[in-house]
Protein backbone atom coordinates (compact mmCIF):
# COMPACT_ATOMS: atom_id res chain seq x y z
CA UNK A 1 0.00 0.00 0.00
CA UNK A 2 1.81 3.17 -1.03
CA UNK A 3 0.04 6.99 -0.52
CA UNK A 4 0.58 9.06 -3.84
CA UNK A 5 0.25 12.76 -2.92
CA UNK A 6 -1.54 15.09 -5.78
CA UNK A 7 1.34 17.65 -5.43
CA UNK A 8 -0.19 19.98 -8.54
CA UNK A 9 -3.81 19.73 -6.16
CA UNK A 10 -1.88 20.44 -3.14
CA UNK A 11 -0.22 23.71 -4.27
CA UNK A 12 -3.57 24.85 -5.79
CA UNK A 13 -5.31 24.83 -2.41
CA UNK A 14 -2.64 26.32 -0.70
CA UNK A 15 -2.79 29.23 -3.30
CA UNK A 16 -6.25 29.79 -2.45
CA UNK A 17 -6.69 29.68 0.63
CA UNK A 18 -3.49 31.99 0.66
CA UNK A 19 -5.08 34.51 -1.73
CA UNK A 20 -8.43 34.07 0.26
CA UNK A 21 -6.81 34.95 3.63
CA UNK A 22 -5.07 38.37 2.31
CA UNK A 23 -8.63 39.25 0.88
CA UNK A 24 -10.61 38.79 4.29
CA UNK A 25 -8.17 40.53 5.93
CA UNK A 26 -7.12 43.29 3.36
CA UNK A 27 -10.93 44.23 3.25
CA UNK A 28 -11.59 44.33 6.80
CA UNK A 29 -8.74 46.43 7.76
CA UNK A 30 -9.62 48.83 4.95
CA UNK A 31 -13.45 48.66 6.08
CA UNK A 32 -11.92 50.15 9.79
CA UNK A 33 -10.03 52.50 8.19
CA UNK A 34 -12.28 53.86 6.56
CA UNK A 35 -15.19 53.37 9.58
CA UNK A 36 -12.61 55.45 11.91
CA UNK A 37 -11.86 58.47 8.67
CA UNK A 38 -15.66 58.34 8.38
CA UNK A 39 -15.87 59.57 12.28
CA UNK A 40 -17.34 56.32 13.64
CA UNK A 41 -14.90 54.91 15.46
CA UNK A 42 -15.54 51.68 16.88
CA UNK A 43 -15.51 51.46 20.81
CA UNK A 44 -16.41 48.41 22.42
CA UNK A 45 -16.33 47.99 25.90
CA UNK A 46 -14.45 45.56 27.63
CA UNK A 47 -16.36 41.88 28.71
CA UNK A 48 -15.66 41.43 32.66
CA UNK A 49 -14.91 38.11 33.84
CA UNK A 50 -14.13 36.43 36.76
CA UNK A 51 -10.68 35.39 35.74
CA UNK A 52 -9.70 37.76 33.10
CA UNK A 53 -6.30 38.92 33.03
CA UNK A 54 -7.04 43.09 32.53
CA UNK A 55 -10.54 44.37 33.63
CA UNK A 56 -10.78 48.43 32.77
CA UNK A 57 -12.21 49.91 35.63
CA UNK A 58 -15.44 52.91 34.72
CA UNK A 59 -12.88 55.64 34.61
CA UNK A 60 -10.84 53.83 32.11
CA UNK A 61 -14.22 53.20 29.76
CA UNK A 62 -15.16 56.24 30.14
CA UNK A 63 -11.63 57.75 29.36
CA UNK A 64 -11.34 56.03 26.20
CA UNK A 65 -14.94 56.43 24.99
CA UNK A 66 -14.02 60.15 25.50
CA UNK A 67 -11.27 60.29 23.53
CA UNK A 68 -12.48 58.19 20.81
CA UNK A 69 -14.98 60.77 20.75
CA UNK A 70 -12.25 63.65 20.68
CA UNK A 71 -10.89 62.08 17.50
CA UNK A 72 -14.01 61.72 15.46
CA UNK A 73 -14.43 65.29 15.67
CA UNK A 74 -11.00 66.20 14.55
CA UNK A 75 -11.66 64.75 11.54
CA UNK A 76 -10.39 66.77 8.57
CA UNK A 77 -13.16 65.51 6.26
CA UNK A 78 -16.32 67.40 4.49
CA UNK A 79 -19.31 65.62 5.91
CA UNK A 80 -20.08 64.20 1.86
CA UNK A 81 -16.56 62.60 2.19
CA UNK A 82 -17.31 61.31 5.58
CA UNK A 83 -20.60 59.29 3.98
CA UNK A 84 -18.23 58.74 0.82
CA UNK A 85 -15.87 56.90 3.27
CA UNK A 86 -18.80 55.49 5.35
CA UNK A 87 -20.02 54.02 2.00
CA UNK A 88 -16.77 52.57 1.09
CA UNK A 89 -16.26 50.85 4.76
CA UNK A 90 -19.55 49.13 4.65
CA UNK A 91 -18.45 48.08 1.15
CA UNK A 92 -15.42 46.52 2.24
CA UNK A 93 -16.99 44.55 4.91
CA UNK A 94 -20.24 43.60 1.99
CA UNK A 95 -16.95 42.29 0.46
CA UNK A 96 -15.07 40.40 3.36
CA UNK A 97 -18.44 38.69 4.34
CA UNK A 98 -19.09 37.62 -0.05
CA UNK A 99 -15.77 36.40 0.14
CA UNK A 100 -16.33 34.01 3.72
CA UNK A 101 -19.40 33.04 1.94
CA UNK A 102 -17.88 32.19 -1.08
CA UNK A 103 -15.48 29.89 0.55
CA UNK A 104 -18.05 28.57 2.80
CA UNK A 105 -19.98 27.67 -0.40
CA UNK A 106 -16.96 26.18 -2.53
CA UNK A 107 -16.23 24.07 0.67
CA UNK A 108 -19.75 22.79 0.44
CA UNK A 109 -20.63 22.28 -3.08
CA UNK A 110 -17.15 21.62 -4.58
CA UNK A 111 -15.69 18.27 -2.63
Amino acid sequence: MSIEIDWSAFVSVFIAALIGAVAIVSFYATGLRLLVRAGRIPVVSPAEFTDAITILSEKEIKRAEKHAAKAATKSPLSEGQKKIALLGAYGCFALCGAAVLAGVLLIVFNH
